[in-house]
């Protein structure tokens, strides 16, 4: 039970049913208990209902259906969260990981300016690790394997390298296209047809 209640399988909407979030089932049911939030009921892309704390611990439970068990019985776990009053969609900028790097830089080697597949690439940091560089936006970029490999503890032009353009930190977007459905919940489809390649995390 502790497994389903503490995955991010929630989807968080403001009060205009815009995603700028993901719960956990755990954080869900509190924020649902102390009228912060109500859940919606999906039987469809175009049935939603909002359902409050009271009457969703009534509802039943299907075939199929997850679910946590209680003193009650089953209760169905919701999929999709509405907050009672937050209506913003805040900005944020992607967090700092080898993939979002590799988004930053359109998988495009910085040396070569070559299209990379997947295997092909990994994270340069232009001033070594060795050397004092850090891995930071702005010391990171994606480089070929090979590249990336003579360059070893050289700095760019010490390798006869040069960057295509200087790495520096993305913008914020909002945090709508920063959510990644990671465990493929149906519930969140219609909400986020239009979000980006980043992962927002819990």
């Amino acid at each position: 039970m502790s497994d389903v209640l503490n995955k991010t399988t929630v989807l968080v909407l403001n009060r205009n049913w815009q995603a700028i979030g993901v719960k956990t089932p755990a954080e869900a049911f509190s924020m649902m208990a102390t009228g912060n939030a109500t859940a919606l009921k999906i039987s469809g892309d175009d049935d939603m209902t909002p359902v409050t704390f009271e009457d969703w611990m009534r509802l039943p439970v299907n075939p199929g259906d997850h679910c946590i068990g209680t003193v009650k019985g089953p209760v169905k776990v919701p999929t999709v969260l509405v907050l009672a009053r937050f209506d913003r969609v805040p900005k944020r900028r992607p967090k700092f990981c080898a993939k979002a790097i590799w988004e930053r830089d359109g998988g495009v080697c910085q040396y070569t300016g070559r299209k990379l597949k997947p295997n092909e690439g990994n994270i340069d940091h232009v001033i070594p690790i060795s050397r004092g560089g850090k891995s930071t936006w702005d010391n990171c970029v994606l480089a070929d394997k090979k590249v990336n490999s003579r360059k070893g503890s050289k700095l760019p032009d010490e390798a006869g390298l040069r960057l295509l353009r200087r790495p520096t930190a993305p913008r914020e977007v909002p945090v709508t296209q920063l959510i990644r459905n990671t465990y493929q919940v149906r519930d969140w489809e219609v909400f986020l047809q239009n979000k980006g390649a980043f992962e927002l995390t819990a």
